[in-house]
């Protein structure tokens, strides 16, 4: 287990922004990850857990306790059963997945991260969820000191939430198990419309599980959400704001609110999020609110390719990023009375004030 101190934590995200950490444990196995929780728990010290950094906004003055780096590696896959250690390459998993011919994350290519932090935020993309396939979260409990294991139900997965999510700290996330479909080499029934089209199929079809992978990664990068380190618009942490969801009742004020601004014949996105509920698209709020892509004059703008992602153009510091945010969530909500939430975890700052 390798221990620096003052160690830079910038370079472990992917806006390549923050401060350092007072001390940095590198842990390689499951043991040592639960030691050096064990450690910070016992002494009172302040834990921040690091997988692949993608969803982390870490403040300028950086960490004052123990940032976790969680490298484990484990990739088993027996028949369509898979199991990854928290520490595996998100990416790299899909793409192994399908060159087995599984389906079921096949359209989860190209996001980055660590398998561990996929449960946490129920990460999904052109209609996948990783709530469709995982079976079980193996995690160390904080609060009881003990190892459990969780059944798919009782992670209660809802859109970008899960229980991990709902007790920020308590669970340190140790492997994530999956069941795969084996199709034939078939990907999944495509669900999502714009995957559809690429395709040049109907939703609900099936294609081969590689073609589905390739071509969601030629969407994703066509936004700049496949980590390329010459290109500023994925200096970011992909999408920046979940997609909101709305009461019938909230929902109807944002129609009104759409049609003063925009005109009678506004058809804003509306996705049924359950009993009573809409979700529809931040992307669509941002860029109608006034901020197209592009947008910003500072080290930290609105990328080029996607309005939902906001980028550290080489010289950002957090707060330059958060006072963008912070103009975005203000402007949409003035323009459409909804309050934008970010989606990655921020330590040491917060998005409502400065400092």
């Amino acid at each position: 287990m390798q221990e620096l101190h003052d160690a830079p934590l910038a370079p472990l995200t992917t806006f390549r922004l923050g401060g350092p950490a007072a001390r940095l444990v590198t842990a390689t196995t499951d043991d040592e990850v639960i030691a050096a929780v064990r450690e910070a728990d016992a002494t009172g010290t302040p834990l921040l857990i690091i997988g692949g950094g993608s969803n982390l906004v870490i403040g300028d003055k950086g960490f004052d306790g123990t940032a976790l780096r969680i490298a484990t590696r484990g990739f088993a896959l027996d028949g369509t059963t898979l199991e990854l250690a928290a520490g595996e390459i998100w990416s790299d998993a899909v793409a192994r997945t399908v060159e087995a011919g599984l389906a079921g994350i096949e359209c989860l290519a190209g996001i980055p991260g660590s398998a561990g932090a996929t449960p946490i935020q129920n990460v999904g993309a052109y209609g996948q969820e990783v709530s469709s396939t995982i079976t079980e979260v193996v995690a160390h409990d904080r609060a009881t000191g003990e190892t459990v294991t969780l059944a798919n139900a009782d992670c209660a997965f809802s859109y970008r939430h899960s229980r991990f999510k709902e007790h920020p700290g308590r669970y340190v996330v140790l492997r994530v198990r999956f069941a795969l479909e084996d199709a034939g080499g078939l990907s999944a029934p495509v669900k999502y419309a714009e995957t559809a089209r690429a395709l040049g199929v109907e939703p609900g079809d099936r294609v081969p599980a590689a073609t589905a992978r390739d071509t969601v990664l030629r969407l994703r990068a066509g936004k700049g959400m496949v980590l390329d380190p010459e290109d500023h618009d994925t200096w970011s942490a992909g999408s920046f704001f979940t997609n909101p969801v709305l009461t019938d009742e909230e929902y109807a004020d944002f129609l009104v609110r759409a049609r003063a601004r925009l005109g009678d014949d506004v058809s804003p996105p509306a996705f049924p999020a359950g009993e009573g509920r809409t979700k529809t698209s931040a992307a669509w709020l941002i860029d109608k609110a006034g901020f197209a892509k592009g947008y910003g004059t500072g080290p930290a703008r609105i990328s080029t390719k996607h309005t939902l992602a906001l980028t550290n153009r080489g010289d950002a510091t957090t707060e330059d990023l958060l006072a963008l945010a912070r103009e975005v969530v203000a402007g949409v909500h003035a323009a459409f009375g909804i309050t934008l939430v970010n989606e990655p975890v921020t330590v040491g700052v917060s998005l409502r004030a400065a400092g």
